[in-house]
């Protein structure tokens, strides 16, 4: 073989070699812009992510504020109605101490009335009228 078919071969040899390494190179760069690519879709997807959890965050402290509130209400609700069964049960009282004034003013008036009937009479009504609110009688 002579000298100019040597140096085919190896110009033949570096150009394959120059195309392989093209293309490795290529495959390289085309990897590290696959690569970026995935890191920036990534970081978008994690922004996504972040920004989703803000949201759901501010929804379960509004939720939180809401049970807050609910659970305030119900406690002065329950403070409301035992006021109002205080007041009742005042209210009650004075009516039966009213209740007992009227009565009681009520028989002395018929004590001093003398057109009114005899003192038996107006005891057994007396005694019907203290076991009508389970008071022992009067004798």
């Amino acid at each position: 073989m002579d000298a100019m078919t040597w140096v085919w071969i190896i110009i033949g040899i570096l150009v394959v070699l120059l195309i392989i390494g093209l293309i490795v190179f290529l495959g390289r760069k085309r990897k590290q812009q696959h690569d970026q690519e995935k890191r920036r879709k990534d970081h978008e997807r994690a922004n996504q992510i972040r920004e989703e959890a803000q949201v759901k965050d501010l929804e379960a402290r509004e939720r939180e504020a809401h049970a807050t509130r609910a659970a305030a209400e119900a406690q002065q609700a329950e403070v409301d109605a035992e006021r109002l069964r205080q007041e009742a049960e005042q209210r009650q009282a004075d009516a039966q101490g009213l209740r007992r004034e009227t009565e009681d003013r009520a028989r002395h008036a018929d004590e001093i009335d003398p057109l009114v009937g005899n003192d038996d009479a107006r005891r057994d009504n007396d005694r019907r009228n203290d076991a009508d609110q389970g008071r022992p009688g009067r004798h």
